[in-house]
Order: C-alpha cells, then sequence, then structure tokens
C-alpha cells in the first residue's frame, strides 16, 4: 500500500491533526482527502488536499469532486489560526489548501476501489515482468491485490508492493493538423 505519511522526515501527528481539520473542512462542504508536510526550496509546507464533501463515497468523476478557490481559500482562512492554536507542527510552515487535482495520488484502498477502470502509474517495490513502474488502467480490489491492465498484460498487484501512485490525466487524441491557408 502506497505510504501514507507525508514525504519528509518530520511527520505530522494526525492524531492531534485530524480533529481541527475535519470539522472546518466539512463545515465548507468539503472533505480532506489528503495530508502532506514536506521541505521545499522555501522551507515547510502544510498541504492540505480537499474535495467536495460524500464525493470520496461516490465513484464520482474527479471534476464533480472538484472545490473552488473560494472554498479553499475559506477553508485555510479558517484553519491557519486553529493550527496555530493547537501548535501541532512544531516549526514554521505555509499552509496551501488545494485540490487533489486530476492527476491525484492513490494512498489507500478506498481510493484504488473508487478509481476502478480510470488509467494509472504505479511505482512497485518489488518487480512485475522486469518492470518497477507500470502505467495501466485499474481494475478491481480483491481482497490485498488490485487488477492492473498495461502494456497488453495483467497484473494482480499487492497493495503493500506499492510504493506510489497516482492517477494519470489523458489528454485524448492529438488533433488534426490546420489546413490554413499560407500567405
Amino acid at each position: 500500500m502506497p505510504d501514507s505519511s507525508p514525504k519528509s522526515s518530520n511527520t505530522v501527528d494526525r492524531s492531534r491533526l485530524d480533529p481541527i481539520l475535519g470539522p472546518i473542512v466539512r463545515a465548507h462542504g468539503a472533505e480532506v482527502v489528503d495530508v502532506e508536510l514536506r521541505t521545499e526550496r522555501n522551507g515547510w509546507i502544510l498541504r492540505v488536499s480537499v474535495e467536495k464533501l460524500g464525493s470520496a463515497a461516490n465513484k464520482a468523476s474527479t471534476k464533480a469532486a472538484a472545490v473552488d478557490l473560494d472554498t479553499c481559500a475559506n477553508i485555510a482562512r479558517e484553519l491557519s489560526p486553529a493550527l496555530d492554536v493547537v501548535d501541532v507542527v512544531p516549526h514554521r510552515y505555509n499552509l496551501e489548501v488545494g485540490s487533489p487535482g486530476v492527476e491525484r495520488v492513490l494512498r489507500t484502498r478506498a481510493d484504488f476501489d473508487r478509481f476502478s477502470g480510470e488509467k494509472a502509474k504505479l511505482k512497485l517495490r518489488v518487480a512485475q515482468r522486469g518492470q518497477k513502474v507500470l502505467v495501466g488502467n485499474l481494475g478491481p480490489v480483491k481482497g490485498e491485490t488490485v487488477d492492473v491492465s498495461a502494456d497488453g498484460f495483467n497484473y494482480e498487484i499487492p497493495l503493500s508492493d506499492i510504493e506510489w501512485a497516482h492517477l494519470v490525466f489523458d489528454f485524448g487524441p492529438a488533433p488534426p493538423p490546420s489546413k490554413r491557408k499560407k500567405k
């Protein structure tokens, strides 16, 4: 299963953070999808990804789950002082609240279940047919494995073998060349 902890050496205590995040985010008609604390060029970032309330439980498209900029700004405005009071992050950081995007990270079994049939990129801990990176369509989750169809093969990937995974946005076929007249 993909690691649900932040990609940094400094982790956030989710047992202290979730009771702060949950009520504020839900009050704005949204739900928390992911939380990540990491260091970047400009310092530490606490990134909170949210989507419309109830969309994670449905097989809704990612477009239907999107939250608007005003919702993200309002959540951040309320969340920032609440996090300062609880002091969950032991050092200075910047708070970012946003949508997980069309190439959202897949971290939990529920994520793989929800996005069955969608195209995803997976990095595996153990190579399958010589491949540690697969790009293909997700199939159903069965027990502790997910079916993936990639490069003409069907794989049964143990969730515990997935180092990281995210959806892949497909732009579709390229438009035909234009037939503009030369002057």
